[in-house]
């Protein structure tokens, strides 16, 4: 499907090139049809070890249903299909196993396309300006990989596809602190988690440590090189942070060998070739027990008691421009929601307000968060170049989180152009809480969230970077989120909470007021997980999995 372009707006070509900032790298021509045929050969490689199974029939009846097919989702279908469960995941977005014309399956950040974002018709970068101009642009209307889904004070990008969020985040696995453990998750043994879930979980999720000898050389990591340098001299601890990228392939696209990936900024919209989302890890290793089949493009509308037992199960199936093509009912014995934060709170209590499932408790849809989530960028002076080429899988963060209520990953703002700029996405202390409710008038479930509350996060993030302004004698840019806004304070990558283990749930995620319904995903986090929630929603999944399969099937 070609790309319509950007409209209306008389210096499109400026934009066309500056349009990078959104966090990828262009790259220089150079062995260009050994490189397509590479792409090509890669590409099809995944489709052959990707195919989903023909989707579920109306009329079938499955043992297991997992709604989603994100972290907390295929844990639970691995862990299911091992214990010799058959089990049925349902996914809204696409399976993303088929090329496009160029080749790939996933667009390249620069080059937003049809696949980009999920039905919109204009891009909604989180970046969405560069020195002062505009970089969104119109794209066709298609089940691409990105929501940028808008609530009351806020945009909440998640993934959609098979894989859900490891499809589009930047691969950040970072464990929390063991101390900080117990204000995230207080009913939740800690000792258990980091002897057994957590290092379970980053085994599972292939996470590593990215080779630092190679790093204090490596041309594309220059820009975290200058973050750490203006971190420590102004007195805050520079951390590294494992990654679910592998490095090894990551040092061949230095070397040129190998199809660009990071280096060519693949990261909001896929990465084709170096990063193990869960599509490569969970995923292919339970559909490998041949007990796991997957139905993409379908969208749970209702679940609600079956007569003789059991939950009957109302599906609609999608076309790619999101219009429904044919509705389906089915039959499971048991039910896991695990759409995601939002997916999994808006369906619940949905069907709490509706009537289809109306003993559900009152904490159905509270106790969401945004994970402190805020961004900045900083304007460096000329002797702190940050590059021209920089990896999109970033590999460190500056943590005042005991002093100041703040971690931030040192992000990457690769452009293609040098722009002596450092980019900066806060996780921070934020105690604010939403919840999301039932709007009859119009159908829909909304979420009370005000711009407001993102106050405390900007002066918690502030209490890193006012510092290194300070001592830098560098100012914030105020050409990167419209309007003249130092603060990205309009977003989130990181949504958690509204089914909060312990209150919605019982402590291992069973729906409260019904047996065989479970939560299993980010809902389960009340809002902060003080880091990058996905490697915790993948601890706790493999916790509570591990105890409904011994003591409910």
């Amino acid at each position: 499907m070609p790309d319509k372009g950007s409209k209306g707006f008389s210096r499109r070509g400026f934009i066309a090139r500056t349009s990078s900032i959104i966090g990828a790298v262009t790259v220089a021509g150079g062995a260009a049809a050994t490189t397509a045929r590479a792409a090509a050969t890669t590409a099809r490689a995944a489709v052959a070890t990707s195919a989903t199974a023909a989707p579920i029939d109306s009329g079938a009846h499955v043992p297991v249903l997992i709604i989603g097919t994100g972290y907390g989702g295929s844990v639970a279908a691995l862990r299911l299909a091992q214990a010799g469960v058959d089990v049925h995941m349902i996914e809204m977005g696409m399976a993303w196993d088929t090329p496009g014309s160029d080749g790939k399956i996933f667009a390249n950040t620069t080059r937003p396309d049809y696949r980009s974002f999920w039905l919109r018709t204009r891009t909604k970068a989180p970046i969405s300006n560069f020195l002062g101009f505009p970089i969104d642009k119109d794209v066709p209307r298609y089940t691409g990989i990105l929501d940028a889904e808008e609530f009351n004070g806020i945009t909440v990008y998640q993934g959609r596809g098979v894989g859900g969020g490891s499809l589009v985040n930047g691969g950040m696995a970072v464990t929390p602190k063991r101390e900080r453990f117990g204000a995230v998750l207080p009913s939740v043994d800690a000792n258990e988690m980091y002897d057994v879930y957590y290092p379970r979980a980053n085994a599972g999720l292939g996470v590593t440590n990215v080779d630092q000898a190679w790093w204090e050389t490596a041309p594309c990591y220059q820009y975290a090189r200058v973050g750490r340098k203006h971190a420590q001299r102004s007195g805050f601890p520079f951390v590294f942070v494992p990654n679910v990228y592998d490095w090894e392939y990551m040092k061949q696209e230095e070397a040129g060998t190998v199809p660009r990936s990071s280096l060519d900024g693949e990261v909001l919209y896929g990465n084709n070739y170096g990063k193990k989302s869960v599509q490569k890890t969970y995923i292919a290793q339970a559909k490998a027990t041949g007990r796991v089949s997957i139905s993409p493009q379908h969208k749970v509308t209702s679940v609600a008691p079956a007569t003789g037992g059991g939950y009957t199960v109302s599906i609609d199936q999608i076309n790619t421009t999101g219009d429904t093509t044919a509705t389906k009912t089915v039959t499971a014995d048991r039910v896991f929601f695990a759409a995601g934060s939002v997916g999994t709170s808006k369906l619940l209590v949905r069907l709490k307000a509706t009537g289809r499932l109306p003993l559900l408790n009152d904490e159905v849809g509270k106790g969401w968060g945004d994970n402190g989530n805020v961004m900045c960028g900083r304007a460096n002076h000329i002797w702190d170049a940050t590059g021209k080429l920089q990896a999109s899988m970033p590999t460190a963060g500056i943590d005042n989180w005991d002093a100041g209520g703040a971690f931030a990953e040192v992000a990457p703002l690769p452009t293609g152009i040098e722009t002596y700029a450092s980019l900066y996405l806060s996780i921070t202390k934020n105690p604010h809480r939403a919840e999301f409710s039932w709007n009859a008038a119009t159908g829909n479930v909304d979420l009370n969230w005000q711009r407001a509350w993102k106050q405390p996060a900007i002066d918690m993030a502030k209490s890193i970077f006012d510092k290194i302004n300070s001592k830098e004698g560098t100012i914030y840019r105020s050409d990167l989120f419209g309007g003249n806004k130092v603060w990205g304070d309009h977003l989130t990558y990181h949504p958690l909470g509204g089914a909060v283990l312990d209150k919605a749930t019982d402590n291992y995620g069973r729906l409260h007021g019904y047996s065989g319904l479970y939560v299993i995903d980010g809902s389960l986090i009340p809002g902060n997980t003080s880091v990058n929630p996905f490697v915790t929603i993948t601890a706790l999944a493999e916790r509570n999995i591990e105890k409904i399969i011994a003591t409910d099937l």
